[in-house]
C-alpha cells in the first residue's frame, strides 16, 4: 500500500482543482534513470490505465502501474514546504540507497 499524508492529499487536490483539463487523478511511477538508478515520476492524468492499481484517499485518486507498485509498496508520500523549496518527498522502505535530491533511489 502507498500512503499519502494529509499535506500530500491537499497538494494533489489543489493541483487537480487548478488544472485546465479534466483530471481523474495523480499517476505515480518509477522509471529507470536518475543518479541512483530509479527515479520517481508524477503527473496528473485523465484516467487510469487498465492494469493500474487505484488508491483513493479523501476523494483523491492515485494511479500506479504494476511494476512501479512493487517498488513503491509501503512508501509514504508527503508534501513539504521549506525554505529550500516545496515539493513531494518519498519515504520508501524498498530503497537501499537514494540520492541527495530525494528524487531517485536504488532498490
Amino acid at each position: 500500500m502507498i500512503n499519502l499524508t494529509e499535506s500530500a492529499v491537499e497538494a494533489v487536490r489543489s493541483a487537480i482543482e487548478g488544472s485546465d483539463s479534466p483530471v481523474g487523478g495523480l499517476r505515480i511511477m518509477v522509471e529507470t534513470g536518475g543518479c541512483a538508478g530509479n527515479q520517481y515520476m508524477m503527473g496528473l492524468v485523465g484516467e487510469p490505465d487498465p492494469d493500474d492499481t487505484v488508491i483513493e484517499r479523501e476523494g483523491v485518486k492515485v494511479f500506479v502501474d504494476m511494476k512501479s507498485h512493487e517498488l513503491l509498496a509501503g512508501t509514504t508520500i508527503d508534501y513539504v514546504v521549506a525554505l529550500e523549496g516545496s515539493g513531494f518527498t518519498f519515504d520508501n522502505p524498498n530503497a537501499s540507497s537514494s540520492c541527495s535530491c530525494g528524487k531517485s533511489f536504488s532498490a
